[in-house]
C-alpha cells in the first residue's frame, strides 16, 4: 500500500486544534479533484470505495479484526455485512444523479443542480468499524464530498485499516487519498467534538451521547435514533415462515444491530404454537430462575453488561450461570408482562435475549407497542408477522414509527434489502419522534445541496373562488 494511501491513519503531530485544521485542509484540497468531475468520474469513486471492502479477502480480514478489536458481534455475520451492505448501497448510488443536472420538471421551469455539502465528518459506531464508515464514505464521495471518519476507541484498529484500503483504491483510479481520512489514534470526545465543530456536516450513527454532541456543534447534522425493534406475532401469521425469519435476524451479528428484534408480541391464540416454533429454530425457553439470572447478569448498577452484549449464546450462557442446554441454544426465550419503564426486559439489549409479550388481542398488541417505544425505540421500527394487511396498515397509520415491515426478518430488511424498497444503510433515521432531522434510511440526497434554476412559465394563478368556494359554501365568507 502506498504512503499516500497510509498517511491519514498514521499518528499526527500537534494538538488537537492542530490536528483538525490538517486533517479539514487536506479534505478541501482533495475535494478539487472532483470539482470539475462529471456523474461517471464520481461514481468510479464511489465504486473503487465499494470494492475496497466488498472484496473476499478483505471483507473477511476487516470482519475477523473487528470481532478481535472490539469483542463485538461474529466474524460471518460481519464478512455478510461488509459484503451484502456495501453492494446494496452501490446498487442504489449507481442508479442516482447527484452531480450536475440532476432533475428537470419542464412544466415548473425548474433545472436542479446537484452540488457538494463539502468536508463530512462521520462519526461511526464500535458495532460496525467498516461496513459503516465504507457505507458513508460512498454516500459522501458520490456527492463529491470529503469524508473524515470519526471512529469509537474500540474500533479503531479496523476503521483505520478500512479507511486504509479505500484510500488505496482512490489511489489506484487517480484521485486524491485524502477524499477519506480518519481521526488519528488515540480518539477521545475532545478531537471528536472538534472535528464536528471544524466540518460542514455531522452524520452520527452511534450512541445517544454522540447524537445529542453533533446536534449542539453548531454544524449541520444528521443523527439516528435508538434502536428497540418490537415485531407482533398476529393470528394469521405462517408461524413456521416467522420463527425462522425472526430466528435469522435475531442471532444474525448476535444482535449488535439496532434493527434487531428485542421484543416479541404474540397474539393469544397462536401464542403457545409459536413459542414451539421458535423453540424448534434453536430458542430456548428459559424458567423464571433462569429469567433472574438473566436480568442480573444483563444488566450491572442500570447499564447492560459488555461482558455479555454481542457475545454467543454460550458466552452469555456461561456468565449468567444457565446450564449446557442453554449454551447450546441459538438465542433466549424470555417471557414477560406490562412493559414499561419499571421493567427492563421492554428496553434495547443488545445481546441474543429475545423478550416475548402475550397479547389478548390485536388492540392490546398495539397498546403494548406503544408501551415498549415509551421506554426505546420510539421512531425506528416495527414489525409484524400476518396474512391481514389491515392490521399491518393500522400500525402504520398510528404509530410513531418510521419503518413499519410486514412478513421480514428486521435486521436485513430496516436498512434496505433486495427484496423491499428501502434504500440500503446502516444508518437509519427515526423522526422528530427522536429527535432526528431525518425520517428515512440515510441515503445520498442527504449528501449534496440542490441549486434550482428557476425561468418563467404560464401563469399558474387560480381564482378566488376555486380555492376559497369551499370554504365559503360551508361557512360563509
Amino acid at each position: 500500500m502506498s504512503q499516500a494511501a497510509t498517511a491519514a491513519t498514521a499518528p499526527q503531530p500537534g494538538g488537537e486544534e492542530e490536528i483538525i485544521e490538517g486533517l479539514i485542509a487536506r479534505a478541501r484540497v482533495a475535494m478539487e479533484a472532483l470539482a470539475d468531475a462529471d456523474q461517471a468520474r464520481v461514481d468510479e469513486a464511489v465504486t473503487a470505495l465499494a470494492w475496497a471492502i466488498y472484496e473476499p479477502t478483505r471483507a473477511r480480514e476487516l470482519a475477523e479484526l473487528a470481532v478481535k478489536e472490539t469483542g463485538l458481534g461474529n466474524v460471518e455475520s460481519k464478512v455478510i455485512k461488509n459484503q451484502r451492505k456495501t453492494f446494496g448501497a452501490l446498487r442504489d448510488l449507481m442508479r442516482a444523479k447527484t452531480v450536475g443536472v440532476i432533475a428537470e420538471d419542464k412544466a415548473k421551469g425548474i433545472v436542479k443542480y446537484g452540488k457538494p455539502v463539502g468536508v463530512v465528518a462521520a462519526v461511526s459506531p464500535s458495532t460496525n468499524p467498516s461496513a459503516t464508515p465504507v457505507n458513508k464514505a460512498m454516500m459522501a464521495i458520490k456527492g463529491a464530498n470529503a469524508v473524515i471518519i470519526a471512529p469509537s476507541p474500540a474500533g479503531h484498529a479496523p476503521t483505520s485499516k478500512t479507511v486504509d484500503y479505500m484510500r488505496a483504491e482512490l489511489v489506484k483510479i487517480g484521485l486524491p487519498a485524502d477524499l477519506v481520512q480518519v481521526l488519528p489514534a488515540p480518539v477521545n470526545k475532545a478531537l471528536t467534538q472538534g472535528l464536528m465543530e471544524a466540518c460542514d456536516l455531522v452524520v452520527v450513527t452511534g450512541s445517544q451521547n454522540n447524537v445529542r454532541r453533533a446536534y449542539s456543534s453548531g454544524t449541520p447534522a444528521i443523527g439516528v435514533g435508538a434502536g428497540n425493534v418490537s415485531v407482533i406475532v398476529d393470528s394469521s401469521a405462517d408461524l413456521k415462515d416467522a420463527a425462522a425469519k425472526i430466528t435469522m435476524s435475531k442471532i444474525f451479528d448476535n444482535s449488535t444491530s439496532c434493527s434487531s428484534e428485542n421484543s416479541l408480541i404474540i397474539l393469544d391464540d397462536v401464542y403457545d404454537d409459536a413459542i414451539a416454533a421458535l423453540m424448534e429454530n434453536g430458542g430456548y425457553r428459559t424458567s423464571a430462575e433462569e429469567k433472574s439470572k438473566i436480568q442480573d447478569t444483563l444488566w450491572v448498577d442500570g447499564h447492560l453488561n459488555r461482558h455479555v452484549i454481542a457475545k454467543g449464546a454460550d458466552v452469555f450462557a456461561v456468565e449468567a450461570g444457565l446450564g449446557e442446554d442453554a449454551a447450546k441454544a441459538a438465542f433466549f426465550i424470555v417471557e414477560d408482562e406490562n412493559p414499561g419503564p419499571d421493567t427492563p426486559f421492554a428496553d434495547e439489549k443488545l445481546s441474543l435475549v429475545l423478550t416475548v409479550y402475550r397479547a389478548s388481542d390485536f388492540d392490546d398488541a398495539v397498546a403494548q407497542f406503544r408501551k415498549i417505544m415509551d421506554v426505546c425505540g420510539k421512531g425506528h421500527s416495527i414489525g409484524i408477522h400476518t396474512k391481514d394487511m389491515d392490521h399491518a396498515n393500522r400500525l402504520a397509520e398510528e404509530l410513531e414509527v418510521v419503518r413499519v415491515l410486514v412478513n421480514q426478518a428486521h435486521t436485513f430488511g430496516t436498512g434496505g434489502s433486495f427484496t423491499n424498497g428501502l434504500e440500503f444503510t446502516l444508518s437509519m433515521g427515526c423522526g422528530t419522534w427522536a429527535g432526528n432531522s431525518i425520517s428515512e434510511n440515510l441515503n445520498y440526497r442527504n449528501f449534496i445541496n440542490v441549486t434550482h434554476l428557476v425561468t418563467e412559465i404560464p401563469e399558474d394563478k387560480p381564482s378566488e373562488d376555486e380555492l376559497f368556494g369551499g370554504h365559503w359554501s360551508k361557512f360563509g365568507k
